[in-house]
């Protein structure tokens, strides 16, 4: 059984989701969204995700951490902010001795959904039909969930093309 925790970072509202898998079997453990004032200077923002994101990584024992890839943003400032805090996420996992695979978000939509440029909220309605989820979600959490779905199917595609070329 794999057990993965999918990130979705922000330097204000970073979104976690933990789910469990095996073939085709997926489980939803827990999801939330680390929420930090913006008003704080960024390096206290960051080491409370890194803080919080530790903590989730020890009370759930993950195997495996997958990350959302930076985007490309016409705001440069912004991007940057995002990449640090993607690095904060990414230290978490690696000081935990975890791996830690990164995923774009057409990839991620494009394993969940089916479409690479599919909306927030068809990527959400599919990760609760996927989760058996009935609950509202948030918004990052369900990206979030969507980054740990993502990594789990794409981990079984390789493993499938593993097989079937070691025949």
């Amino acid at each position: 059984m794999t057990r993965i925790l999918g990130i979705d970072p922000g330097s204000r509202h970073t979104g976690y989701g933990i789910i469990e898998g095996e073939g085709r079997k997926i489980c939803h453990l827990a999801s939330g969204a680390i929420n930090v004032a913006g008003a704080l200077p960024l390096p206290k923002r960051l080491h409370l995700i890194y803080q919080q994101l530790d903590q989730l990584i020890r009370e759930w024992h993950p195997n495996q951490v997958a990350v959302e890839a930076v985007f490309f943003a016409k705001n440069v400032k912004s991007a940057l902010v995002l990449g640090q805090a993607r690095g904060a996420a990414i230290l978490a996992g690696v000081n935990a001795g975890l791996e830690v695979a990164e995923y774009s978000a057409l990839e991620i939509k494009q394993a969940v959904v089916g479409y690479g440029r599919a909306d927030k909220s068809q990527v959400e309605q599919m990760i609760k039909v996927l989760l058996q989820l009935r609950c509202q979600l948030n918004g990052h959490a369900a990206d979030a969930l969507a980054v740990a779905v993502c990594h789990l199917n794409t981990g079984l595609s390789r493993s499938r093309w593993a097989q079937a070329t070691a025949t």
